[in-house]
């Protein structure tokens, strides 16, 4: 009697040690350093002197008390929620665009894409230019006689924090049509064809055909602008400096100037390890939640 060999069966595992050399490159340049960090958001480092005593919780107490941390988080999550909802909608509504027929589809993708690789620094202080008192927007408004449009779009607390989204948009919009494109292009086109026949709409063909299949481009879309909003420093920096006042500082822009301006190292990086715990709940029940729904519409 012959039996078949088992065609699936593994062959011995390699040994952990050839991972250690990694492992030790890893913990020696992330993990010691992060830990060293941690420890050092519960004394009162000034970041120069060797002599710093421990508070325990006392920086965290103050960022508590402190209204232009509260406000700082408060930027940082609205940032984050305005880019994820606009960037994406304004990204997959470009991707629907160059993936019809059109005949200049090729270069509208290079064109709308092309923003995405210039350096962040380099948009933001174009930008700045851009939408300054004497800018190039402002002197357009007042060429086509919308006079009343102009604004400091800049200076004004009320309008800063817009025009920061804004301009992330304009620069990521294309990086998330991309990944939409990339998505819409590996449905068959027997779907749509099907569907065709059965009489369905755009709209209804969309919705019900098109998204569920999109769920692995919108997991990585969402997954990316979240957490590149909660990020966000580049940017903001360059274009307001987190003013005026403090109506656009994220809490990058404040871990900065806490650190660097006010030399108060141990309460900035208290306010990284906050930043580094809302990164990672975020994008954990995010990423878990998404996963789901990728699943179901499997």
């Amino acid at each position: 009697m012959t039996t078949t060999p088992n065609r699936h069966k593994r062959g011995p595992a390699p040994p952990w040690w050839f991972a250690a050399p990694a492992m030790l490159l890893f913990a020696f340049v992330v993990l010691v350093p992060s830990a060293r960090g941690v420890y050092y958001a519960f004394t009162d480092w000034d970041g120069l002197s060797p002599d710093f005593s421990w508070i325990g919780l006392g920086n965290f107490t103050t960022m508590v008390g402190d209204a232009t941390a509260r406000q700082a988080i408060w930027h940082t999550l609205l940032i984050a929620v305005a880019i994820t909802i606009i960037q994406n909608g304004v990204g997959l509504l470009l991707a629907l665009g160059v993936n019809s027929m059109i005949k200049s589809r090729n270069v509208l993708r290079v064109l709308l894409f092309a923003p995405a690789v210039v350096t962040p620094i380099v948009t933001a202080y174009l930008w700045r230019n851009l939408l300054g008192p004497d800018g190039a927007v402002n002197s357009l408004l007042g060429a086509v006689g919308l006079t009343s449009w102009q604004q400091d779009w800049l200076g004004d607390p009320q309008l800063a924090l817009w025009a920061v989204v804004g301009v992330i948009v304009w620069q990521f919009a294309g990086y998330s049509m991309v990944i939409f494109l990339a998505g819409l292009q590996s449905v068959p086109k027997e779907i749509y064809e099907a569907a065709a026949i059965d009489g369905t709409g755009p709209v209804r063909r969309f919705w019900s055909i098109v998204r569920p299949l999109l769920a692995p481009a919108f997991t990585i879309n969402l997954m990316l602008s979240i957490i590149g909003g909660i990020k966000l420093f580049d940017q903001v920096f360059a274009l307001t400096g987190g003013g005026p006042g403090h109506a656009t500082d994220t809490i990058s822009t404040l871990i900065y100037k806490e650190a660097f301006t006010l030399g108060e190292f141990g309460y900035s990086i208290a306010l990284a390890v906050v930043l580094t715990i809302i990164v990672a709940v975020v994008s954990t029940g995010q990423y878990f939640f998404l996963a789901r729904n990728e699943r179901a519409a499997s």
